[in-house]
């Protein structure tokens, strides 16, 4: 039950997380955002991790560079495919990388409860359901989104893995610790190679700070939450962070939920009890 609790916290965090960042991204520049945050995150795990003595290994520091560099990628395509795409098509695919740790932890032997299972594939659908958006046809190729909608899928469920493996043996402040030794940088570096000057509107240093601190705090979640439960299991919970980032939406912006997002929730929100009762 602690790595469930653990997961579905890291989940609400990440939605959290992704709620703020959509909102503060139509005023500051991404890549500032993004960077600004990145280094706020580090800060936190840093403490953490001196606090704890918690420190990675050559194993650890190996599987968080793969997981921070899976995941930038991951990023940069799921915000590439709406970019020229449709949001409806891209967020629903981007949504099932959580199928390739589900797959992995079954292949190495997991064998979750049917009722668990169950909630597993209520989970994964409700997430699909509730990430879709129904807007006009914006008369763009599927080829043009799909591929990089799919390549975001891919990054997502290998960051997911890659985290699991480095977190492994209690080590899962350290693995955070180096996962943002790796992103802060390349994307600090990026910004120089590109030789974009950070601009940060007034009175929005405050959020993006907030926004790392609660995107680091839900790697972390997830990381504990892997040494302490099913990775089939714990990877979908984690994975219901769109949930979260759908009700904000809709309780403070005011934006319309169809009636298959509510659909996708109330599927989702079954899926997770199953998960627990089994």
């Amino acid at each position: 039950m602690l790595g469930i609790g653990l997961a579905f916290a890291a989940s609400l965090s990440w939605g959290l997380s992704d709620y703020l960042g959509g909102v503060k991204s139509r005023i500051v520049p991404l890549l500032t955002l993004i960077a600004v945050s990145q280094l706020a995150g580090l800060a936190l795990v840093a403490v953490l991790a001196v606090a704890t003595h918690s420190y990675p290994d050559g194993r650890t520091a190996l599987y968080a560079v793969l997981a921070g560099s899976a995941g930038l990628v991951a990023l940069a395509a799921f915000y590439r495919g709406m970019a020229i795409g449709r949001i409806s098509i891209v967020a629903p695919i981007s949504a099932t990388g959580a199928a390739l740790p589900v797959a992995a932890g079954l292949a190495r032997g997991e064998r979750p409860a049917v009722a668990a299972l169950l909630g597993i594939a209520l989970a994964l659908i409700g997430v699909i359901l509730a990430s879709a958006e129904n807007h006009p046809e914006r008369g763009r190729s599927l080829a043009a989104e799909v591929p990089l909608a799919l390549g975001a899928a891919l990054g997502f469920g290998v960051f997911f893995l890659f985290v699991a493996k480095a977190s492994e043996h209690h080590h899962a402040i350290a693995a955070t610790l180096m996962l943002r030794l790796t992103t802060a940088p390349l994307v600090v570096l990026l910004l120089l190679v590109l030789r974009q000057a950070p601009r940060i509107p007034a009175g929005n240093l405050h959020w993006l700070i907030l926004i790392g601190l609660l995107d680091s705090g839900a790697n972390t979640l997830y990381a504990l939450a892997t040494d302490h439960g099913l990775l089939s299991l714990v990877s979908v919970l984690a994975s219901l962070y769109p949930l979260t980032t759908v009700l904000l939406a809709q309780a403070l912006l005011r934006e319309h939920v169809s009636r298959q997002q509510r659909l996708g929730i109330v599927a989702a929100l079954a899926g997770v009890v199953l998960i627990s009762a089994g």
